[in-house]
């Protein structure tokens, strides 16, 4: 099993659930998350002053799944969220050991 964790723009989240959906991916968890990568922010004027805004608005999405749909929840999620611009976000993968679902105790790929 794999966890993918993808940091992308909040106004692409409807659309990369939706999209993962599609493909029958239902369990996930959403985060608001602030950061920023090579794009480094951005200045703003407020009441006349300017100031930076360095750590911009994102949206953490976590999900886990068996190792054998991995690639096409990537291409999904990548399609989904991709703009072509500089700050359309990361993905990162992390191997899980086990997942026990709580309620019953069950193990393995089968609690996804």
């Amino acid at each position: 099993m794999k966890k993918i964790e993808a940091i992308i723009q909040p106004f692409k989240l409807e659309e990369v659930k939706e999209a993962l959906k599609g493909i029958g991916i239902d369990g996930m968890t959403v985060t608001e998350v602030r950061g920023h990568g090579r794009q480094k922010g951005h200045k703003e004027v407020y009441r006349g002053q300017e100031y930076m805004v360095d750590l911009l608005p994102k949206c953490k999405v976590e999900l886990v799944v068996g190792d054998s749909r991995v690639e096409e929840v990537i291409k999904t999620l990548t399609a989904a969220a991709r703009t072509g611009k500089i700050g359309d976000g990361k993905i990162f993968l992390y191997d899980v050991a086990e997942a026990i679902r709580i309620r019953n105790d069950e193990r393995g790929e089968s609690t996804l």
